[in-house]
């Protein structure tokens, strides 16, 4: 992974009780267990109405610090290329 994608920063938008969440975790998990992932920081979408607004019939949702988001339904492949900056 390029340097500079280590750098960015990894949101996954979710809420409890959701098993689409519970897979893209599952999924993110994989990849930091095989050192291949960045630190990925959890946000409930249910604790602030305002994401719960922008995210809550899209959820999961994983974001990027340069702004561009992932939504579910993903693949590891297309997750390893969000990762990595490609998509």
């Amino acid at each position: 992974m390029p340097r500079e994608v280590r750098r960015m920063r990894f949101t996954l938008y979710s809420t409890s009780a959701c098993h689409l969440c519970e897979q893209a975790a599952s999924m993110l998990q994989a990849w930091r267990d095989n050192g291949l992932g960045p630190e990925i920081e959890h946000i409930d979408i249910a604790d602030d109405d305002e994401l719960f607004e922008r995210y809550g019939i899209r959820i999961p949702v994983l974001g990027r610090s340069d702004g561009k988001e992932l939504g579910w339904p993903f693949d590891m492949k297309e997750l390893g290329n969000f990762l990595a900056g490609e998509a």
